[in-house]
């Protein structure tokens, strides 16, 4: 494995100009000279069948491979990135940050189709996305790999004993904006709702990079920890998982998580977007504060509700998310695209 630093400071200048040329200024913020260097120098020194490459942001260095005419590319998309951009505008409080995502979102939704046509193969983790993309442009090629979890070190929890224990968990980079929204969201709209009945009902903010936003939350019911070592002591202590996002894109691995540890999740609709999951029967899906604070406090009372969504949600990852099930299908696309080079 290869890695490279780079200064995203010393890319600032010119932005606006790299914008106008039609191509995203996150992309120059992304490029390193030295690491165009290392995939040339790579590809040149080992002829590989498959060149693959992960997130729409590293596509720009596909123009960098030794290309030939035996040798195939593949990119993944881990969301539609124009879309992501557009809702992290949506909820950006900050204005720089918000017009900065909001170029992004306008530049990435002209470059995003048109560069994905280079590849020979593209990969997406829902059909939702799958959709998107083929939207914008219908002559692609594109599997759909879900996200997955390793079912094997995320084992169910027990269930916890009645009455269960009024204690929420939200897990996230809280550097980003849209778990920042989502944080500052549950706190100041559901959580009122949820007091009322459970007045010692806990919230638990468990993420790296936290803002100085969401810090200013903690108080004696609200715990924000930063960045952990270990998560599973936290699952283990607040029984129902809550996902209260409002913007973001691809799927979203917590949910994943908490359903292999046997954990209850309330999500709103984007928040479990592109998954293949149903409303009371896999999780709780609520999208105003007043429905999302009813569903999360109906799991607190209904024990059978509680049991149902726990087995369902353990066996969803097993049979659709596990990393073995992933793995068999990304092999195939492998020995497609291998076939198509030895032909």
């Amino acid at each position: 494995v290869n890695f490279e630093q780079r200064s995203r400071w010393a890319k600032l200048p010119g932005l606006l100009g790299y914008a106008l040329s039609g191509k995203p200024p996150e992309l120059k913020l992304l490029y390193s000279r030295e690491f165009e260097q290392k995939v040339r120098q790579l590809t040149t020194a080992i002829d590989f069948d498959i060149v693959q490459i992960e997130h729409a942001r590293m596509a720009l260095y596909l123009e960098t491979l030794n290309r030939s005419e035996r040798r195939k590319s593949l990119v993944t998309f881990h969301n539609f990135t124009s879309q992501q951009y557009g809702r992290v505008s949506s909820v950006e409080k900050n204005w720089g940050r918000k017009f900065r995502t909001w170029l992004n979102a306008v530049t990435m939704g002209y470059w995003e189709p048109r560069y994905a046509g280079r590849f020979d193969r593209c990969v997406t983790v829902s059909e939702e996305d799958r959709r998107l993309l083929l939207k914008s442009n219908p002559r692609l090629k594109v599997d759909v790999i879900p996200n997955g979890v390793d079912i094997e070190a995320y084992q169910p929890q027990p269930l916890p004993s009645e009455p269960i224990k009024p204690s929420l968990l939200f897990l996230g980079n809280m550097g980003y904006p849209p778990c920042v929204d989502a944080a500052l969201y549950f706190c100041s709209e559901i959580l009122p709702y949820i007091h009322k009945v459970e007045p010692a009902a806990e919230f638990w903010i468990v993420g790296r990079d936290p803002r100085p936003e969401v810090l200013a939350l903690e108080n004696a019911r609200v715990h924000v920890t930063g960045r952990v070592d270990d998560i599973l002591p936290y699952y283990q202590q607040s029984p129902v998982c809550v996902v209260p996002l409002r913007a973001g894109g691809g799927t979203r691995l917590k949910i994943l998580e908490a359903m292999a540890l046997s954990r209850p999740v309330v999500s709103t609709s984007i928040g479990c977007e592109g998954l293949d999951v149903a409303h009371g029967e896999h999780l709780l899906i609520a999208d105003t504060p007043a429905q999302f604070a009813k569903q999360t406090l109906r799991l607190f009372r209904d024990h059978a509700l509680y049991q149902r969504l726990s087995m369902n949600g353990r066996k969803l990852v097993e049979d659709r998310y596990g990393w073995e099930r992933i793995a068999e299908e990304q092999m195939r696309i492998y020995e497609e695209m291998t076939a198509e080079v030895s032909s």
